[in-house]
């Protein structure tokens, strides 16, 4: 999995590249529910095990997670001062990029996209992130190998997107 940082990071970005005018509340929604698949780790301490149905990766790396958690948090922010379409789609893909994100590690079981419906783990043929230690194990020359993968891989190319959407609006409003 990229680490919390990556998916937050991520979610930010796309937020702002969708719409500057989202609010603090809003933007720390997207980021909060797009780290919240890797609350199934907690499992493992009660003995669930990774390849499970409720394992690691597993229900909570859906994209039926991500609909429900995207909905039930749009329910609950609907009334800010953003386009409720956009709100939704800005916290749908903050939901979704996280397990799209995970299909594209080095390792793991893959994700389990599609349940409940069936629990086959799914990865991207295209893997170059580099998996991140679950627990202590991040603190270490492995949890900066994988940081600078990410940073590759996931900080620079959604910078330089966010960078050509804001150019676009710019040039838009110059225009106008």
């Amino acid at each position: 999995m990229p680490t919390s940082f990556t998916h937050a990071a991520f979610s930010f970005v796309a937020g702002r590249a969708l719409d500057r005018k989202f609010s603090a509340t809003a933007l720390v929604a997207g980021m909060a529910i797009s780290a919240l698949p890797d609350v199934d780790v907690v499992g493992l301490l009660f003995g669930i095990p990774y390849g499970h149905p409720l394992g690691h990766r597993g229900l909570t790396h859906s994209i039926a997670f991500a609909l429900l958690s995207a909905t039930v948090c749009w329910m609950l922010l609907r009334n800010s001062n953003s386009s409720p379409d956009l709100l939704w789609t800005f916290l749908f893909v903050s939901a979704v990029s996280h397990p799209l994100l995970d299909a594209m590690t080095n390792g793991g079981l893959g994700v389990a996209f599609f349940a409940p419906f069936t629990n086959t783990r799914y990865f991207f043929p295209f893997r170059p992130i580099e998996v991140s230690p679950i627990g202590a194990g991040f603190f270490s020359i492995r949890g900066l190998r994988v940081l600078a993968s990410e940073f590759v891989w996931v900080w620079i190319p959604a910078a330089i997107l966010a960078g050509f959407v804001i150019f676009l609006r710019r040039k838009k409003s110059a225009e106008r």
